[in-house]
């Protein structure tokens, strides 16, 4: 029997990309909030161009957070500390723009129902450690090693805005090799392109990629215009919620309708896409299947789902029918039950907005928690 094989591409990109910069943001006034009022209702969006940042949104607490603080002090974290950098922390200017939650979500909200209506999804594989796609997995690892030599100093001349990409080939399903990766990072100028290529290479490429899956084919992309000295916001407007396949599998699986950064727990956009990621690796942990992805809806104010569907790609250990039978059994997927069983009033977040929400073992949260596997697998006789 012939083997089929396909390529597959994911991306990532840095802190100092400008969505994620904006993510960031968002997701720094959710946490400033939550920590002084765990009921807080946010929805909170940024905007950033050159020299200029833009908070939006519906905020209702009893908190009081100054955001143009939270705004400079991430800008400082990420690495945005002179003009020169097309945005500076202390120099940018700052608008904010904040109304309270309208009357009308509030209703639902506070009996313990849906903040909106919509569908979430969660996945998981077995072909990472981290339960995840190797693609993407690999672009983020990528990412964070760029960031990290520019930030320790190893490379100076970087900048903070950059991005990632990696191909892999499958046979029959699996990652067999790295086909392409591309890094293209923001720099100083007048830095020779043949120095960025070959310090990628050495400090980013080599530590993160294993060489038994590189080859003699394997192609190695480097800022492929031959520059990126202007970078950041002055090159590219940020948006919150502008990378929402680089947070979750880098397009290996479906994505509902919404983002996650800058919104409370409430909205199950986050809180559901979090709870169905949390299920799903503990179904393929238990090895119910190899992959699995599972789809919940809500509608508005109402506390069960509308609706609950489970794909495994035909690598199930038990029907699927049984999956969903044991999901309806062992998990509350009602609102107010997923933040319960998360934990999520907590300020957490601004953590996850870099670098993906899934797969992060370097992080502690609850929902790449394995604590349902055994459950799982005395239940299906595994």
């Amino acid at each position: 029997m012939s083997l089929k094989t396909h390529m597959f591409t994911s991306e990532s990109v840095t802190e100092g990309h400008p969505d994620k910069l904006a993510d960031q943001i968002s997701d720094a006034v959710l946490d400033a909030i939550l920590e002084n009022d765990p009921t807080g209702r946010v929805a909170c969006e940024a905007l950033l161009t050159t020299g200029m940042v833009v908070v939006a949104g519906e905020i209702t607490t009893r908190a009081y957070v100054e955001i143009p603080d939270i705004v400079r002090r991430t800008l400082e974290q990420v690495g945005y500390t002179r003009a020169s950098y097309g945005i500076g922390s202390q120099t940018c200017g700052v608008m904010t723009s904040i109304q309270s939650q309208s009357p009308d979500i509030a209703m639902g909200v506070d009996t313990g129902g849906a903040g909106d209506q919509g569908m979430m999804f969660g996945f998981a594989c077995d072909e990472t450690p981290e339960y995840m796609p190797m693609p993407i997995m690999m672009a983020h690892k990528l990412a964070r090693r760029l960031a990290a030599v520019r930030k320790d100093g190893t490379l100076e001349y970087l900048r903070p805005d950059g991005k990632t990409q990696v191909t892999v080939e499958y046979e029959d399903g699996k990652p067999i090799r790295i086909d392409k990766v591309v890094v293209s990072t923001q720099h100083q100028q007048n830095i020779p392109q043949a120095t960025i290529r070959d310090d990628m290479i050495e400090y980013v490429v080599k530590p993160i990629v294993p060489t038994e899956l590189m080859d003699a084919k394997t192609e190695i992309y480097v800022n492929p215009t031959g520059a990126f000295s202007v970078g950041g916001p002055q090159a590219d407007t940020g948006l919150t919620g502008r990378k929402i396949i680089v947070d979750t599998y880098g397009g290996m699986a479906k994505h509902g309708g919404g983002c996650f950064s800058g919104k409370d727990p409430t909205k199950v956009d986050r809180s559901a896409a979090y709870m169905m990621r949390y299920v799903a690796k503990n179904v393929v942990a238990a090895g119910l299947a190899k992959r699995c992805e599972i789809q919940v809806a809500y509608a508005i104010g109402k506390a069960e789902p509308m609706g609950i569907m489970v794909d495994t790609w035909r690598t199930n250990a038990i029907p699927e029918e049984k999956i969903g039978e044991l999901i309806h059994k062992y998990f509350d997927l009602t609102p107010r039950g997923i933040i319960d069983k998360l934990g999520l009033r907590r300020p957490i977040f601004q953590q996850t907005a870099a670098y993906g929400h899934f797969g992060r073992t370097d992080l502690n949260v609850s929902w790449e928690d394995l604590d349902m596997v055994d459950l799982l697998k005395k239940e299906a006789g595994i």
